[in-house]
């Protein structure tokens, strides 16, 4: 990576200037973090072609992600300098002949899953006064209008700038551009694009603010725009309101407005189409979709009860930057689809973000900390969509899902910090436009250790 290796280089030669100056150094933190991950995949309606290798109905895998981070501190002065680096490395450890592609991890020449994969990224960086700006290829926003992966062994990054401000009180604001992808299962970078488009663009331009009106309401705005495919404004409030000590009421309301952009809009000769979720669309393969969502969870001790509804609009289904599961020439898979999106409906199987979806859903969870038991928490949900559109426009069908997950850390002793994670997700849909009847299973051991 070209750009992001220059940049490193830049920054490294203005901090040599300064190798002594204090704050570089003394603030700096290296990390390596290791995650174990079983993935199971029972794709109960699927069927098994027998002339072909590795097309099992199933996907099982295990694999071992190592993430090794350094954060350096800023030289001292009006401007400070710091950089930031990240090397990536997944080990294929079993997955049964058959039972690759799951998206897990990248192809090899067969059709079966690589040993192994790594990648490295850096970024540099400058902070002036309450403001910071970061350059490189290991940028991870969690935004409204962009939310980093991290569902599997190693975590999705870009390649860009960001910029983030807090220069007046109870106001941040971000902005940047984003130019490049780099997959939770990819040694590679790939343009940016929509899941379904055969076309990618390498501008994703954002800006916006989140500004805290009182200690307890924040509101939100922000627009995005991926060049060629689409521009996106977000409002979003949150409220948090405390009846007691142990006892709130919080209300997250979201609002998507999303339209078609340069060649997704003007259409014709090379044109950049969108397949709305493989859903319904009132103009083939652009995007139109107003989508909103609200949210209301009631807290008492270790007990936390949400519920909402969400509304995807009839004339295309929600859209958000997904780069799919690109192929090379050989038509390998190259890691880099997986994304994630802003909405509560992003489930573990399933996203409800088609044309007209009506999905109510709610959440049960409890922190066990409240029975003596530090650590450990549950969570139980349910997703019911309703009046999804045909592709035709000509009727609806539903689908719902259940997931449900344990987790754990140890707090003390000599594996303190060492996490076991166990989820499990049952999809079924009710049309024969439903995505495939799934059960789908991960145990996941997380682990971090800080040398500095």
């Amino acid at each position: 990576m070209y750009k992001s290796s220059l940049a490193l280089a830049v920054a490294l030669g203005v901090l040599a200037q300064q190798a002594g100056a204090a704050g570089f150094i003394e603030d700096s933190k290296l990390s390596l973090s290791s995650r174990t991950m079983y993935y199971d995949n029972d794709n109960r309606e699927a069927h098994a072609s027998a002339s072909t290798n590795f097309k099992r109905p199933d996907q099982r895998e295990t694999g071992q992600g190592f993430k090794l981070d350094y954060i350096s501190g800023f030289t001292q002065g009006t401007v400070g300098f710091g950089v930031d680096a990240q090397a990536l490395w997944g080990i294929h450890l079993d997955g049964g002949r058959g039972y690759h592609k799951s998206g897990f991890m990248p192809d090899a020449t067969d059709g079966s899953s690589v040993n192994q994969w790594a990648r490295f990224g850096a970024n540099a960086k400058a902070r002036f006064s309450k403001t910071e700006a970061h350059f490189g290829s290991a940028l991870a926003p969690m935004l409204p209008i962009l939310v980093s992966n991290d569902g599997r062994l190693l975590p999705q990054t870009f390649e860009g700038g960001t910029i983030t401000s807090k220069e007046i009180d109870n106001l941040t604001i971000n902005a940047g551009q984003l130019t490049h992808a780099m997959g939770r299962a990819s040694s590679n970078r790939t343009g940016l694009s929509v899941a379904g488009a055969t076309a990618d663009s390498n501008k994703f331009r954002y800006g916006g603010l989140d500004y805290k009106l009182t200690p307890d309401l924040t509101l939100q705005y922000y627009y995005s725009n991926l060049e060629d495919f689409y521009k996106q404004h977000f409002l979003g409030a949150t409220h948090v309101f405390k009846i007691a000590d142990d006892q709130s009421f919080k209300t997250d309301l979201r609002y998507f407005d999303s339209s078609a952009d340069g060649r997704n809009k003007k259409g014709g000769p090379g044109e950049y189409n969108f397949n709305n979720n493989g859903g319904y669309e009132k103009t083939d393969g652009k995007v139109d979709n107003k989508t909103w969502s609200a949210m209301f969870t009631y807290t008492l001790g270790g007990h936390a009860l949400m519920v909402g509804h969400q509304q995807v609009s009839d004339d295309g289904g929600f859209v958000w930057l997904n780069q799919g599961n690109v192929v090379d020439s050989n038509g390998r898979g190259e890691g880099a689809g997986g994304a994630s999106f802003y909405l509560f409906t992003d489930s573990m199987i399933n996203q409800f973000a088609k044309a007209g979806e009506n999905t109510t859903f709610g959440q049960y969870s409890y922190d066990f900390a409240r029975l003596g038991v530090p650590g450990l928490k549950a969570s139980v949900a349910y997703l019911r969509g309703d009046d999804v559109r045909y592709k035709s426009g000509q009727g609806t069908y539903n689908e719902w899902e259940r997931d449900a997950r344990i987790d754990y850390v140890i707090q003390e002793g000599p594996l303190k910090g060492l996490g076991a994670s166990l989820r499990h997700g049952v999809y079924r849909g009710e049309g024969n436009e439903a995505s495939a009847d799934q059960d789908q299973t991960r145990l996941i051991f997380n682990y971090t250790y800080n040398f500095m």
